[in-house]
């Protein structure tokens, strides 16, 4: 997306539009109690700041949530749609209605929609997995039943991530109850991030053949810099900005090295500072005399086995005359 003003009058509200990736999300068939959320993403383009007043939801079925309501050049935030699957069954939908102050007056519909099964129950709602350390597999078990027939029956289990894998375990059927525990693993190899998949259960009920069961989890690397990726900001040719990023491990370290492919950047002194967990790294950019945005990766190597963690960081470089 192209840094632009938003030299637009107050009624063209496109500009607010054009910041969502998506504005519709159809949750398909969930299950009764499964957790079911959506983040419906956005990035400011602009060079303005944007900031979100409010945002409704048309259905007490729909819980929504801002995330970041105030967005810089380049920031990003969502607007988080959680569906009530405890209290709710059957064909449920809801218009979001997300309104913007600044820079201009707007308003952005968007739109979820979601059959939840009042016969099939997920126990928790989701496979929550929480903090995984980097070359560690983990595993969870929810509890998974359906009322009404003894004849129902999982089939299979399938997951896109192949990172991500579920079997099914005491498998019951009585007085019309069918039950299993699905046992979801996260194996060993996955990389450093956030983990958000959906495992399919695929039944042998022909009219709903599948069940979604939403997985999360963030597998933590040794090293983590935060905030990642760095954006230091709009600035002028010649002008200077400097911002700090934290360099954690769950263990004292070092910070041997730092680089970058790009004159305009420069770093705090390293090499001679204690072992510690935590390190303040300051990073400094100096705009150059081409205009435009800058991308560039930070290299930042550590005593921890040699390792190296790559920053993305970026910035915007404006022409004074315009």
């Amino acid at each position: 997306m192209l840094v632009v003003s938003c030299a637009v009058p107050a009624f063209a509200g496109d500009w607010a539009a054009e910041m969502f990736e998506t504005t519709k999300h159809d949750f398909g068939t969930v299950a009764r109690g499964a957790k079911a959320e959506f983040k419906f993403k956005l990035k400011n383009g602009y060079l303005e700041d944007v900031h979100i007043a409010s945002v409704r939801s048309s259905c007490s079925c729909t819980k929504v949530s801002v995330a970041n309501p105030l967005l810089k050049t380049y920031e990003t935030g969502s607007i988080v749609a959680t569906i009530n699957t405890e209290s709710f069954w059957g064909q449920k939908g809801a218009t979001l209605t997300v309104t913007f102050d600044k820079p201009y007056y707007a308003e952005v519909q968007l739109h979820d929609s979601v059959y939840i099964r009042s016969d099939v129950v997920l126990e928790p709602g989701s496979v929550a997995l929480g903090e995984i350390d980097e070359g560690q597999p983990a595993q969870k078990t929810v509890a998974v039943s359906h009322t009404g027939r003894d004849d129902w029956r999982i089939v299979e289990v399938h997951c896109d991530n192949p990172h991500v894998s579920g079997k099914l375990t005491n498998g019951r059927s009585y007085a019309g109850r069918v039950s299993y525990d699905l046992v979801v693993e996260v194996d060993g190899k996955t990389p450093a991030g956030l983990v958000r998949d959906h495992l399919m259960l695929v039944t042998n009920d022909q009219q709903m053949k599948q069940v979604p069961v939403l997985v999360e989890g963030e597998v933590v690397s040794g090293v983590t810099v935060t905030p990642a990726p760095l954006f230091l900001g709009v600035v002028e040719p010649g002008e200077k900005v400097q911002k700090q990023v934290v360099v954690r491990a769950k263990k004292p370290f070092k910070i041997l090295s730092v680089d970058c492919n790009d004159a305009s950047f420069a770093f705090g002194a390293t090499g001679n500072a204690e072992a510690k967990s935590w390190h303040l790294l300051p990073v400094t950019f100096v705009g150059g005399q081409h205009t435009g945005k800058v991308v560039q990766t930070i290299h930042i190597q550590t005593d921890l086995d040699s390792r190296v963690s790559e920053l993305p960081a970026f910035a915007v470089v404006t022409d004074p005359a315009k």
